[in-house]
């Protein structure tokens, strides 16, 4: 049997974007299999994280998410809307009621991930989103993202709205779990109860999966 892996992970954050190509690869390399655990954003759960104390840490992170991009070879541009309403120049972000987009998203990523396709569908979406598609949540955008990613987007939608308040109940689950791992941010890789926290430490995880003897056998051609 695999082992499991779970993956905290925002759509509000550009370095969670980042870590999904390396992501769709541990399965394919190692006997374990992903299970992602969509989380509110920070913006949402920790508003404080965005006062005025801290326009260093935000100019650092907008700054640095880019060239990180780059280096890897990743389409960017900051998202076109962003998921998360916020006043960029004050940072003031918006209430529960006016957030119009993060919390389809997050009910969205939940319903993936029940339905076996939750790292690809994040990995369509999330590339959707960080690479500066204008109007991602127009059109088609997310209908083709997630028919990249095996699914069906008017169905998951129908499905959601049956009990929309279930799936912000595993979001905030997903909060606890996090907690206890024990971490606060994203993206993060829970591996027997150890967190591995970024996406320049995949290959961290990488190295532990290796010492402990998950690496898949390589087929020989004959």
């Amino acid at each position: 049997m695999s082992v499991r892996i779970d993956l905290f992970w925002s759509f509000r954050s550009p370095y969670s974007f980042m870590c999904t190509p390396q992501a769709l690869e541990l399965p394919k390399d190692f006997d374990v299999e992903i299970d992602v655990r969509i989380v509110m954003p920070k913006a949402l759960r920790t508003p404080d994280f965005f006062s005025p104390d801290s326009e260093p840490r935000i100019r650092y992170i907008l700054m640095d998410w880019k060239r990180r991009a780059k280096l890897l070879g990743l389409p960017h541009g900051w998202p076109n809307p962003d998921p998360i309403v916020q006043d960029m120049d004050t940072l003031k972000i918006a209430p529960n009621e006016e957030q119009i987009y993060i919390f389809r998203l997050m009910r969205l990523g939940v319903e993936a991930q029940r339905r076996g396709r939750g790292l690809e569908f994040i990995h369509e979406v999330g590339h959707l989103i960080w690479s500066g598609t204008p109007d991602w949540d127009k059109g088609d955008h997310l209908t083709k993202a997630a028919e990249r990613a095996g699914l069906n987007l008017d169905d998951m939608e129908k499905t959601i709205a049956k009990d929309p308040a279930n799936y912000d109940a595993e979001v905030e689950d997903n909060h606890k779990r996090l907690a206890a791992l024990p971490h606060w941010g994203v993206p993060t890789f829970g591996y027997h109860q150890e967190p591995f926290f970024g996406q320049d430490r995949i290959d961290s995880l990488r190295f532990q999966l290796e010492e402990d003897g998950l690496t898949r056998a390589v087929a020989c051609a004959v």
